[in-house]
């Protein structure tokens, strides 16, 4: 390896380590904004030198693992837990966790997301007012390996946590979408899976 390439590596790894404070810190979730704060703080303007989604969430956990030790572990817990009861909530929706509380890299500031899948869609709101629940409805575009389409979300509070809930027809369970990391099928956990990640945890 050159001087030039083990330079340019060095500062992708220090770019990487800065986007991932910046989202533990201040609640960015979005890897793209993140580095670009990033390299907006450290003065770097070539774009080649900014590190991949993958990086940055390798940092990400890094960033906890290490300022965050035991604080970190705790309050994923209490995530996955939290997440584990409104699953079971609306188990009749086949729900999924995806994301940061699946991955591992929740921070303070993320919150919990969930797919469910509905025929038609709107059994999920029924459910809602079933369970005395606020809410609001919302739409989110969602990336799939030849398309990209806008599906209902919605979105309340459990026990001062966010929760966010897309609902996709049925027929959807099996197609997984793109993940905003690495654009390969986004990893999701049913019941029986986060029940296992929290006794893991618990043990």
């Amino acid at each position: 390896m050159t001087r030039r390439q083990t330079r340019n590596e060095n500062l992708r790894l220090v770019l990487a380590r800065e986007s991932a404070r910046i989202m533990a810190e201040h609640g960015i979730d979005d890897f793209l904004l993140a580095k670009r704060k990033a390299a907006e703080r450290l003065g770097v303007t070539d774009h080649a030198a900014l590190p991949g989604n993958q990086e940055i969430e390798t940092a990400l956990s890094e960033h906890l693992r290490l300022f965050a030790g035991q604080i970190h572990k705790d309050h994923l817990q209490n995530l996955r837990e939290l997440a584990l009861d409104t699953m079971r909530n609306f188990d009749q929706f086949q729900p999924k966790l995806v994301g940061p509380v699946l991955n591992g890299t929740a921070t303070p500031h993320s919150d919990i997301t969930l797919h469910l899948f509905s025929d038609p869609t709107e059994l999920v709101a029924m459910r809602l007012m079933a369970l005395n629940t606020s809410y609001a409805l919302g739409e989110r575009n969602i990336r799939f390996a030849d398309r990209t389409e806008a599906y209902p979300v919605y979105r309340f509070e459990v026990d001062q946590v966010q929760m966010e809930m897309t609902v996709f027809p049925g027929i959807m369970q099996r197609q997984a979408p793109r993940s905003p990391v690495d654009g390969k099928s986004m990893r999701r956990a049913g019941i029986m899976e986060l029940q296992n990640l929290i006794e893991a945890g618990q043990s």
